[in-house]
């Protein structure tokens, strides 16, 4: 086995034997066995960044854009080149394999490409342009894909691919995501089986204490990544391993796992980043980057509530305190910050963070402007808001006065793309979309998801007087002046200062700390002053009151008065050293 690093190897044969026992050493063979399958781990070769200040994420579905005759991830790549160049690097396709339900993640067969939205061919071609991020949807697939089919039947290997559970078990403790039966009843040959169904009855989980399934996923592993992903993003990846008795939340055993993903890429695709999805509370979701032998990355799920919290109160301290409680991120690890996604905003985050008053403040802020509520089971309290599902520019509007609330929006995602991490920027968010009038009760999620003819966005974003086109304007110039700047690079340190409740505020430094920028926000109505103490701490010089310091993001030069800078409503500033 000369390989696969003795260390490295040691590592993988200590979490089989975890996992599996004593048949460990048969799975190390045959886990040598896949290496070089697609061409994968044939000449792997490590890049010295894994990610710099031009890392941007976009967050989009296959077929957000279409147009008439033409494949829409053929419409999407040209969006994105015609658009995005120099402001995105990596895309992220939302689930594109031909699936049933939950709008991509109830997956029926993972090495296809859902013919309506293309083939390998195309993503392959939008990979000649940017970088790409595939969904590894490995908790549950769909009950109509071939693999459940064969449970059904009986057919080895895949009757061991699913867990069936007596129905009279007791299953409190466990941690639920939805209001939905936890077990679905399945006809078989055999009689009436229980399956278990975390998500939805069509989404089922997979039975990861049996290896095939393990095999069965590096299979499809090795397969994304010999189509291009760079980012392999853990879908659901808390809820993995279930064990009777326990709330079948981050086991043990799933945390082995992606420390396994993890060593695995380190041999066949060194440059490649794990990304877990995991919407937990803070404490728990930054858990997953081990000591550092775990996921690469972790979104910043507390960030989206919180963010939106603060800003329709005018207060940052809740935000700010919980920036300033960030530890030291081991080494190649970072976040991955965002305000929107497909999904809607979670508030189980909050948790820890903000008081159940607080909580059901933001419900009713949100609801007033037109948003949902999902809900989620819990034994003691009976169903409770899990997320709210509103387009993050209708939750941060304001009502009879549209250009305020496109101020503070803009002030948000300029917020995002300053914190120590790597942005995710959802494509709805590109233009500040308001919320989707044609969406139902029976799919809260589609507020969010909305999606567009081609011809008739880029038109939109055309007009110099639609509000979509200046939104989409002050974006793109926000992305672009962003990667021009080291001091944004995700290994980058952060400093949260303490400017009071109505002003948020954060200095960060390159790498080898000779650049560094000062980040500051208005979270409020009202015109506030940076006072001329914090520029003179930042720039280690005393102001002169008539020499205007620049601001990286507007492009434009601020006036110091002899108090300081005057930042108007939800003015977001980065002042440059």
């Amino acid at each position: 086995m000369k390989l696969i690093p003795e260390l490295t190897l040691r590592r993988i044969r200590q979490r089989l034997l975890t996992l599996y026992g004593q048949n460990a050493e048969s799975l190390v063979e045959r886990f040598y066995m896949m290496v070089g399958r697609y061409e994968v781990g044939v000449r792997p070769v490590r890049s010295r960044d894994r990610w710099s200040e031009n890392d941007v994420v976009l967050i989009t579905y296959a077929d957000m854009v279409r147009s008439e005759g033409e494949a829409p991830l053929r419409s999407l790549k040209g969006f994105c080149e015609q658009h995005l160049t120099g402001a995105v690097k990596t895309v992220h396709l939302l689930p594109f394999y031909p699936w049933s339900s939950d709008d991509g993640f109830s997956v029926k067969a993972y090495r296809e490409v859902e013919s309506d939205y293309g083939t390998w061919e195309d993503v392959r071609a939008l990979e000649s342009s940017f970088a790409l991020m595939f969904d590894f949807v490995l908790n549950h697939c769909s009950a109509q894909s071939s693999w459940f089919k064969d449970f059904v039947s009986g057919v080895q290997p895949w009757k061991n691919f699913f867990i069936e559970v007596d129905p009279h078990e007791d299953l409190t403790a466990v941690v639920r995501p939805r209001s939905l039966p936890l077990l679905t009843q399945t006809h078989t040959p055999r009689g009436e089986a229980h399956v278990w169904t975390t998500f939805s009855p069509d989404q089922v989980d997979l039975n990861w204490k049996h290896p095939d399934v393990l095999f069965e996923m590096l299979d499809v592993m090795f397969f994304y990544l010999s189509k291009g992903a760079r980012i392999l993003r853990l879908d659901a990846v808390a809820f993995l391993w279930k064990e009777n008795g326990t709330n079948c939340l981050h086991r043990p055993e799933t945390h082995e796992v992606v420390k396994l993903l993890r060593d695995v890429l380190s041999v066949v695709a060194p440059d490649a980043i794990l990304l877990t999805e995991t919407n937990v509370p803070h404490e728990e979701n930054i858990s997953y980057f081990g000591r550092g032998d775990e996921a690469h990355m972790v979104y910043q799920f507390a960030l989206p509530p919180l963010l939106l919290l603060c800003l329709l109160r005018g207060d940052c301290s809740l935000l700010r305190k919980w920036a300033e409680s960030f530890p030291a991120l081991p080494d190649d690890c970072t976040y991955l910050n965002f305000t929107a996604s497909h999904d809607g905003i979670g508030v189980r985050p909050l948790q820890d963070l903000a008081t159940e008053d607080d909580l059901q403040w933001l419900v009713k802020q949100v609801t007033s402007r037109g948003g949902k509520v999902s809900t989620r089971s819990t034994p003691d309290r009976g169903d409770v808001p899990y997320e709210l599902n509103i387009t993050y520019s209708s939750a941060l509007s304001e009502p009879g006065d549209p250009d305020l609330g496109d101020a503070r929006f803009l002030c948000s995602q300029a917020l995002a793309l300053s914190l120590q991490g790597m942005p995710a920027v959802y494509f709805n968010s590109l233009f500040g979309a308001l919320n989707n009038p044609e969406v139902s009760d029976d799919h809260k999620r589609g507020i969010n998801r909305q999606k567009w003819e081609l011809s008739e966005l880029n038109a939109t974003l055309a007009d110099a007087t639609a509000r979509e086109s200046a939104v989409f304007e002050t974006y793109l110039a926000m992305l672009r002046r962003r990667a021009n700047h080291p001091a944004f690079h995700p290994d980058g340190p952060q400093q949260v200062l303490d400017l009071g409740p109505e002003l948020f505020g954060i200095v960060r430094w390159s790498c080898d700390r000779h650049d560094r920028i000062l980040c500051v926000f208005n979270f409020t109505s009202a015109s506030h002053l940076l006072p001329t103490a914090t520029l003179e701490d930042f720039m280690e010089v005393t102001m002169n009151p008539s020499e205007p310091v620049r601001d990286v993001l507007s492009g434009l030069h601020l006036e110091v008065g002899a108090a300081g800078v005057l930042l108007d409503p939800y003015q977001a500033v980065w002042i440059k050293r």
